[in-house]
């Protein structure tokens, strides 16, 4: 409680020997939720940051402080969780409205718009088979011309995931589009 108290005034050592004493316990929290030590170390930061604006704010009447951090920790934890299923999100839809637009782009007679929206539904309806997060890395690969170590850094996984994903998801697509052709 005092250190938390000597943090809302901005002493800075107060706020050393707050995260001495509780930022490993806080960092299990952030870990717990987030599930990887660098976005959980992120969100550790983050979280002492709010504790450093907000501990003017804190009544221990209200909750005891460890439960107090905890729960800020939590929120920053659930918010980056948040950022991150939304980007993805942003990316696959960024995918579909490129292709969408690449075949749009020619100047094309009429058998090949045929052809094209033919296998624009077929491509669809093949990647549509895949799970979302091979799909998403065949996309980001195809899309954003991502080498494989660029996905698993961006993505947060191991480069072996990344790469089976992408062998497999081709290997699918394959498979799919030589029912259509």
């Amino acid at each position: 409680m005092e250190l938390i108290e000597r943090v809302a005034r901005q002493d800075d050592a107060a706020l050393k020997l707050l995260y001495d004493r509780a930022g490993s316990r806080l960092y299990g929290v952030a870990l717990r939720v987030v599930g990887q030590r660098e976005a959980a170390e992120d969100v550790l930061q983050e979280a002492f940051l709010a504790i450093w604006r907000t501990a003017s704010g804190y009544h221990a009447t209200l909750s005891p402080p460890l439960a107090w951090m905890g729960m800020i920790v939590r929120s920053r934890a659930l918010d980056h969780l948040r950022r991150r299923t939304s980007d993805r999100a942003h990316l696959t839809q960024e995918f579909d409205d490129t292709v969408a637009q690449t075949l749009r782009d020619a100047d094309p007679t009429p058998a090949d718009l045929t052809e094209a929206s033919q296998e624009a539904t077929a491509l669809h309806q093949c990647l549509g088979r895949l799970e979302s997060r091979q799909r998403e890395v065949v996309s980001l690969a195809y899309l954003r011309d991502l080498s494989h170590g660029e996905l698993a850094e961006q993505l947060q996984l191991p480069l072996g995931t990344v790469k089976t994903w992408i062998r497999r998801s081709l290997e699918k697509l394959r498979d799919c589009m030589a029912r259509y052709a």
